[in-house]
């Protein structure tokens, strides 16, 4: 570095140079790259960014810079970064468009999805690639906005064959919180001899020996340190006097000795830095607006400030180093921020920049305010609808502690507190809502308040601890706000249903809520209806509630459903379909979840969805289908750290496949889970996943042990009800008549209260298995008929499978043998190995001689691979598999490419002709 802090050549950073241009070199072969500066302020971060854009000829480069004070703004730190790319944006998929387009304040909308909004950043990167890499800067990425960051880290860990490279430097200070688990360059500091180097380049006089000594070993190799800490010293101190370095962390003395600087300089060119330091983005113009506002001679100041080496004003207002902004605005007494805030804000125009506007007001502001508090909160609004809620939080925030008149204070701490738990903040939100119940509240308010506390308690602790604080809420909302009521008894008896017997409180205690609450329309809507329906089969039986359930799940199915409501509503409606045995209405409605869940980018819904959808293609034998859902929320976990939906895919489907060490792996997971420990739900799936698989293998014991543990709680519907199934079947075989007899009647009371062909069929199915004789038989056949007028598939073919055992104990070998291949053919179509081995077993021992299946032999493709080609195969193309997976396209392509050579294939239209079993991956 020369003396006045330009680069001349960064001394001992060959090694970190060297892996840098290694990186280029690969993004300029058509790879994707990621990386993490990380360090100490000084170390030379931003000096390695720099080295990077002298380095990167032929690329084309964005650049961002983290700014403290601009981490309250939601998305400002990635459209900085992606602003230059915007031209682009309307090759994006509509919703990835929508979704960056409102997140940017470039339109109004719903707010996004904050993981579409990460595709879409994907895909806007790989899209402005073209004929030149493309190179992403991130300076100070440690104070970017959170959504930003996160946005950012989502999109690093999707890069692959895109030619992108994006770099992060990172300011290493305690915890570490972003980028983890990222690759990492590590910047230490310089050699002694390397340090020495550094420091003699900036002296202009002799320096004493033990004076050089000292600064070195107690800067440790700082390279700012080493450039700026003898700036700030005498000649006779240099020349060997006895003041010396400041016993303070060396950040602090780097940054005392720019505010020696700042200081030092004229008045007018302090209030200039001032100014540049309270506007966080660096707009040339907008600086230039608020000084002349503050009589500053603007020429005359920023010339003086270029000559200090502090800061540089091109086509934006750069600081030599964060800390020289810091340093400026410390500089300054509090009147003087006020003064250059409110400059700020007058210079902006509120038509294009709201927001940043009313924070400069805000922050120009002391005491209680209402015009400032009206605007802040007018601005949140406008924040909230373009999913800002980080932005709106910290704007409803402000304008509670601006406003001095308690009815109003109330309920804009009680807005800010929701705001703040939708942010994921909860314990500022708790803290609100005490704020907001000190101050007035009306009776609404006090029981939105409460609503809260019971939301926050059932996100931050367990489904079951905000049960009573929902519960009071909804009962005190019925009178004011009859659809938040019922909207709340929807969420108090899901989470009932999912913390089962480890709710905190009886489920039957919200059951019986729901009934007492007065109706809320006349005719009952479909939401009372299922409501009312759910309530009376907990408290009054399955004969009571079953028909009312049946008749809200049509009334789903045939009316229009918004995607705002059908998001709340259908994941309890497929539920309850599954619960009624109405198997059409299952597929239909989970099918639609799906797709709305999709369509939005509702990712936080989006993974229940699939979960209920591919519990309805296990049982429609389509268990390759279903390992596309998996995968999908497998892909959204990895994005969104929530893998457990994924693991409860995988525990509906491996016990069909038989597969004992791979289910265990899922049970393993989920009962490990530390956000999963209070939903008793938990213990039902598991004893059921547990009560499939030993009846595949035909380890009756094991089987029964697990069944009966799985019928222990019927209220929570489900699978706690389809483990009677499994009973029946394992209590046949080990001769325990008595426990399948009970079994067997509750499927039948169920079957006659909801009549549909799927619970018809069913308990024809059980009925024979504890009869004898002409009956047994003809309920074999009886079951097989229903079934196969259904979707069931996987319960058809079990019934054929029982059937064919029937016979083959009746001393009817030629009969078995029918039955048995259907079933085999079947289960194995499917790939459910472990029934379908029971099947081929019985037909060999009834006399026959099984063929194996002709199959290719498997390549050997990676789950990821697997998927893609399953996509592929399906007509989807790269775009589309790319949204599904949260890949961009580019990406998807590299993997097609790798399937196509593993598979000897040179297309897509070659890819249909590969059979299902020749894309598996082991596992």
């Amino acid at each position: 570095m020369g003396r006045d802090g330009a680069r001349a050549g960064l001394v001992g950073r060959r090694n970190e140079c060297q892996y840098l241009d290694r990186l280029l070199a690969e993004t300029r072969a058509g790879q994707s790259g990621v990386l993490v500066v990380r360090g100490e302020a000084g170390i030379g971060k931003t000096e390695l960014l720099n080295y990077l854009v002298e380095r990167a000829i032929g690329c084309r480069i964005v650049r961002a810079a983290g700014v403290q004070s601009e981490m309250e703004l939601s998305y400002a730190g990635l459209h900085q970064l992606c602003a230059p790319l915007l031209s682009h944006l309307d090759d994006l998929p509509e919703p990835q468009q929508n979704a960056l387009r409102t997140a940017f304040g470039m339109r109004a909308g719903d707010a996004p999805d904050r993981f579409l909004v990460g595709l879409a950043t994907l895909s806007l990167l790989a899209g402005a690639v073209g004929d030149e890499p493309l190179v992403c800067l991130v300076d100070d990425a440690q104070w970017l906005d959170r959504v930003s960051a996160q946005t950012l880290e989502f999109v690093a860990r999707r890069l692959l064959a895109e030619s992108v490279l994006l770099v992060l430097a990172v300011r290493e200070s305690g915890p570490r919180e972003a980028f983890t688990d990222l690759r990492e360059l590590p910047v230490h500091g310089l050699s002694d001899r390397d340090s020495r180097r550094l420091l003699d380049s900036v002296l202009t006089g002799p320096l004493d020996r033990r004076v050089r000594n000292r600064i070195v070993a107690e800067t440790r190799g700082n390279p700012l340190a080493l450039l700026e800490l003898p700036r700030g010293m005498t000649a006779v101190e240099l020349a060997g006097g006895l003041a010396g370095i400041e016993p303070r962390p060396l950040s602090r003395q780097i940054e005392n000795g720019f505010l020696r600087r700042v200081q030092s300089l004229p008045a007018e060119t302090q209030q200039l830095l001032l100014i540049a330091a309270a506007e966080p983005v660096g707009d040339v113009a907008l600086l230039r607006r608020a000084a002349e506002r503050l009589g500053i001679s603007v020429g005359t100041a920023e010339a003086s400030a270029e000559t200090s080496g502090l800061i540089s004003f091109g086509a934006w207002v750069r600081f030599r180093h964060p800390l020289v902004r810091s340093a400026a605005y410390r500089a300054a007494d509090f009147e003087q921020r006020q003064r250059v805030h409110k400059a700020l804000a007058d210079s902006i125009d509120a038509r294009f920049d709201p927001e940043p506007r009313v924070w400069h007001l805000a922050s120009a502001t002391t005491g209680p305010d209402e015009a400032v508090a009206a605007e802040l909160e007018r601005t949140a609004g406008r924040a909230q609808l373009r999913g800002g809620i980080a932005t709106a939080a910290a704007f409803l925030q402000r304008a509670t502690e601006l406003t001095s008149d308690p009815a109003r204070r109330g309920p804009r701490a009680l807005a800010a507190a929701q705001a703040k738990y939708q942010a994921g903040a909860f314990d500022v939100a708790r803290e609100l809502v005490d704020a907001a119940e000190l101050s007035h509240l009306d009776e609404v308010g006090s029981a939105q308040a409460m609503l809260l506390r019971g939301q926050i308690m059932s996100v931050s602790k367990s489904a079951s601890a905000g049960l009573p604080l929902l519960l009071k809420a909804a009962e005190r909302l019925q009178s004011f706000d009859a659809k938040l009521a019922r909207e709340t008894y929807r969420d108090a008896i899901y989470a009932a249903l999912t913390a089962g017997r480890l709710a905190a409180g009886d489920v039957r205690d919200v059951a019986e809520a729901v009934l007492s609450a007065p109706p809320l329309t006349h005719p009952a809507t479909r939401e009372d209806l299922l409501l009312q329906g759910v309530a009376r089969v907990i408290t009054e039986g399955y004969a009571a509630g079953a028909p009312v359930l049946m008749e809200a799940v049509a009334a789903f199915r045939t009316e229009e459903v918004a995607p705002e409501d059908g998001l709340g509503w259908l994941p309890l409606v497929c539920r309850m379909a599954h619960t009624t045995w109405d198997f059409d209405g299952w597929s239909e409605l989970s099918a639609r979840l799906v797709d709305m869940g999709r369509g939005t980018g509702a990712l936080a819904v989006l993974p229940s969805s699939l979960l209920l959808r591919l519990s309805n293609r296990a049982f429609a034998g389509d268990l390759r289908g279903a390992d596309s859902l998996v995968a999908e929320a497998n892909a959204i976990g990895e994005a969104t750290g929530s893998s457990f939906f994924a693991h409860y895919g995988a525990l509906v489907l491996e016990p069909f496949k038989g597969r004992e060490s791979t289910t265990f792996q899922a049970i393993e997971a989920l009962t490990q889970d530390s956000r999963l420990q209070d939903e008793g739900k938990v213990t039902t799936a598991t004893q059921w996943a547990l009560a499939v698989l030993y009846n595949g293998l035909g380890r009756y014991e094991e089987a029964y042990a697990s069944a009966e543990r799985g019928c222990e709680n019927p209220q929570e519907l489900g699978l706690s009800l389809q483990s009677r199934v499994e009973l029946v079947e394992a209590a046949v075989r080990l001769g325990r008549t008595t426990g399948a007899a009970e079994a067997v009647r509750t499927i039948e009371e169920m079957a006659q209260a909801s009549k549909t062909t799927w619970a018809l069929g069913i308990s024809a199915a059980t009925r024979a298995l504890v009869s004898d004789g002409r009956a047994a038989e003809d309920l074999h056949r009886e079951a097989i008929e229903l079934l196969d007028r259904t979707q069931a598939r996987m319960d058809s073919a079990r019934a054929r499978l029982r059937y064919g055992e029937w016979l083959r104990s009746e001393g009817r070998p030629a009969d078995a043998r029918e039955r048995l291949s259907e079933a085999h053919e079947v289960l194995s179509e499917a790939g459910a190995e472990a029934f379908a081995e029971r099947a081929r077993r019985e037909l060999q021992a009834a006399g026959a001689k099984v063929r194996k299946r002709a199959s290719v032999a498997p390549a050997v493709l990676t789950p990821k691979e697997v998927e893609i080609a399953r996509l592929a195969k399906e007509g989807f193309t790269n775009p589309e598999i790319g949204a599904r997976l949260f890949l961009s396209p580019h990406t998807v392509e590299w993997h097609l490419r790798k399937v196509f050579t593993k598979l000897g294939i040179s297309s897509r239209k070659e890819i249909t002709s590969v059979r299902p079993e020749g894309l598996t991956t082991t596992r």
